[in-house]
């Protein structure tokens, strides 16, 4: 399992983030300053740092120069938008550079980028009765093959790797198709309802009105 390590000083917002990396199957570590952060870094490999910038103790541009020796990605997670705070964040060496309020469907997305680029990403993902290796493009429900459309196919795996987090049309729309929702457009819909029939998750894969869908994992 990939090790994420979140340094974030508020408590709302890294219990946020922590519970919705373990729901997309990350294991994750929390530091609230940067000395327990540095810490940490001694007594445990990470595979990726979240780091903001405003910590107590130990500030996040210089906790980045101390994981320097660990090699180990970084991804700046801040309140600080500026495009001079967002570029010296970059220069220094960052993977990459999220402003807060961030949506959490877009850190999934940037962290997956991140972690691919690295060769880290989870090869294989799995709902219930689903497996899904990530590194071939297969879906199997128990040991039987299904064959997914492309389109299908990244549906399913984004909402895998959002378990329990609504997604809003208008952002499924753009990560999927690469372009702007059209309200009357059925495309998403029919997608949608293919992919409850293939893959058995029509008690699971729901509908929230009027806003988008959410995969909920049975308890």
């Amino acid at each position: 399992m990939l090790r994420i390590l979140t340094v974030e000083d508020e408590e709302p917002i890294r219990n946020l983030i922590q519970m919705n990396l373990e729901n997309a199957g990350y294991e994750c570590v929390c530091a609230a300053d940067g000395m327990i952060a540095s810490d940490l870094l001694l007594e445990m490999h990470f595979d990726l740092i979240l780091l903001d910038i405003m910590l107590p103790k130990v500030d996040g541009y210089e906790l980045f120069e101390y994981i320097r020796q660990f090699n180990t990605p970084v991804i700046f997670l801040t309140a600080k938008g500026s495009l001079e705070e967002r570029v010296k964040g970059l220069n220094l060496g960052a993977e990459d550079y999220i402003v807060k309020p961030f949506e959490i469907v877009e850190l999934l997305a940037r962290i997956d980028v991140v972690m691919r680029r690295y060769n880290k990403s989870s090869s294989s993902l799995s709902f219930g009765d689903l497996t899904v290796d990530c590194d071939n493009h297969i879906v199997r429900k128990n040991d039987t093959v299904i064959d997914l459309t492309p389109k299908e196919y990244k549906l399913l795996v984004l909402f895998l790797r959002n378990v329990n987090i609504t997604l809003f049309k208008e952002r499924i729309y753009e990560l999927i198709w690469g372009m702007d929702f059209e309200e009357d457009s059925r495309t998403l819909n029919l997608h949608i309802q293919r992919l409850r029939k293939k893959t058995g998750l029509e008690n699971c894969l729901k509908t929230v009105y009027k806003v988008g869908f959410r995969l909920e994992k049975e308890e």
